[in-house]
């Protein structure tokens, strides 16, 4: 919201995957030596094996609440859809979607929805729907290829499903609003490496002004609206400011460090995820160094609009992850003073 922070806020994300991929003391030394990043850290006990999401666990294919069949090829890193309920028009008539009083629609029950962010964001109360709360979930339901040929046919029953997933995304954010939520995130990945994954026109057709009518209720009571979305946003992000979103997490090379600071810097809050497939895994630690350097002096200013995530995945070398930890931090303050 601009209003002169002290510090850029900083998230390094470890992925579940991560601790089978490398020694488990190496990561418990990442996290004790970077205490601005992980200022809650507690050492984890020797062969920890994290709570794996339903959907991101080899050799146990997950039904989610829509019908949808997960599958995955590693602990710790979310599956693709392998079962698309609806793939077949003619199951419409006799679907019954989840019901949005017992979980978000990935499993996750009530009474946890509400978490307090980290003390960066004033301890801001945060809920979230589940990631591909809607172009995405339809792409599981229906299957990516059979949307896109319903979309360009404007098949009548595509209308029906969309409301169908509307109504519920729609009973999660109130229910969340009413008990107390001031920043309501929104993630959902449009984008492509090169690219959308839905043409502009049927986004603003059949998504955009979803999007609208469920980011309204949190702008209404000014509760920050964030989105996450992955991929290459070029001929999306005016459509995806218009919506209603504040704060926006975006792939910085994926986009384009100037691409980001021309069309973005300024408007809404930049929430940039740090490179995970160039940079900080091929590169020496004198380049993510400069990398982050140059993507707080571009984008960031005194008066705010900036944060920072950095997802840790299997594949990056352990010198490479403590460059990432030990530029987030010496350049958080970069505006400060």
């Amino acid at each position: 919201r601009f209003e002169r922070p002290d510090t850029i806020p900083m998230t390094f994300h470890i992925n579940d995957a991560c601790w089978h991929h490398y020694p488990q003391d190496a990561l418990n030394q990442l996290m004790a030596e970077h205490q601005f990043l992980f200022p809650d850290y507690q050492p984890f006990e020797d062969n920890f094996t994290p709570d794996y999401l339903p959907n991101a666990r080899v050799g146990q294919p997950y039904t989610d609440p829509w019908g949808c069949v997960w599958e995955s090829t590693d602990n710790g890193i979310v599956g693709t859809v392998t079962h698309h309920p609806l793939a077949d028009w003619a199951n419409l008539e006799n679907y019954t979607p989840p019901d949005p009083t017992h979980g978000d629609g990935m499993g996750n029950y009530l009474g946890s929805a509400l978490y307090d962010a980290t003390n960066q964001y004033r301890r801001l109360k945060k809920a979230s729907l589940r990631h591909g709360h809607t172009f995405l979930q339809l792409c599981d339901l229906r299957g990516y290829e059979n949307l896109m040929f319903d979309m360009a046919d404007d098949e009548p029953r595509l209308w029906q499903l969309i409301e169908m997933v509307e109504q519920f995304n729609l009973a999660l954010i109130h229910r969340d609003l009413d008990a107390g939520a001031r920043w309501m995130g929104y993630p959902e990945d449009l984008g492509m490496q090169l690219g959308p994954m839905i043409a502009p026109v049927h986004f603003r057709k059949y998504i955009q002004p979803v999007y609208r009518r469920l980011m309204a209720p949190a702008r209404d009571i000014d509760c920050v609206v964030h989105m996450h979305c992955d991929g290459q946003l070029h001929t999306m992000i005016e459509d995806i400011i218009e919506s209603g979103v504040e704060v926006l997490n975006l792939q910085d090379h994926v986009n384009g460090i100037d691409w980001i600071a021309e069309h973005v810097k300024g408007r809404i809050c930049i929430d940039l995820d740090i490179d995970r497939q160039d940079t900080t895994v091929n590169g020496t630690p004198a380049d993510i160094d400069a990398l982050i350097r140059r993507e707080v002096e571009q984008l960031g200013s005194k008066e705010g609009g900036l944060t920072m995530i950095y997802g840790m995945y299997p594949g990056t070398p352990l010198e490479n992850a403590h460059a990432v930890a030990d530029a987030m931090e010496r350049y958080a303050g970069h505006f400060s003073g």
